[in-house]
């Protein structure tokens, strides 16, 4: 789903405009749920705790099977060189993601040394702060026993799209 109207994103060391076909759907990521992703924000000039987030993803990739195959630095570095394709200003949202391409000897299981980098920059303004609702849903987080929610992992946000609706 494309949501902001200028998107860059680096994908096997080169960077493309757009909304770059990335996964296939016999890859792990897709098939299987192996999937990570982290969300950044840059705005007015900044990109606060953008290191943190980077190192984030390397540690989610780490609960899910994966080996990243970049530092959090390197990731660090690419998501301020992705930065400066844009004007001075604009806001983003930063999402560097990570993926199983394959499975291991029981196909459930990603093989790490097939995971798959991605980081997406999407221009996205912030939104307006203007108040909430809340409520309460009958469906719940999964215990830690029951799904990796020590990690920012795809195959948790099902739930929470359930909760929503």
């Amino acid at each position: 789903m494309t949501i902001g109207r200028t998107i860059w994103t680096y994908f096997q060391g080169t960077w493309h405009q757009g909304n770059a076909p990335l996964i296939g759907v016999a890859d792990h990521g897709a098939w299987l749920g192996s999937s990570v992703f982290d969300g950044a924000r840059a705005f007015e000039g900044t990109t606060p705790d953008l290191d943190l987030h980077c190192a984030r993803t390397i540690a989610s990739a780490e609960t899910m099977g994966l080996r990243s195959p970049h530092t959090a630095e390197e990731i660090t570095d690419l998501a301020r060189e992705g930065v400066a394709k844009f004007p001075s200003g604009t806001g983003l949202y930063i999402r560097p993601m990570m993926w199983a391409r394959e499975g291991g000897p029981s196909m459930v299981l990603a093989d790490p040394d097939s995971t798959a980098f991605a980081l997406c920059l999407e221009e996205r303004p912030m939104p307006e702060v203007n108040g909430f609702s809340i409520t309460t849903t009958k469906y719940s987080r999964p215990m830690n026993t029951m799904a990796p929610t020590d990690a920012k992992a795809g195959c948790l946000y099902p739930n929470n799209a359930r909760m929503l609706r």
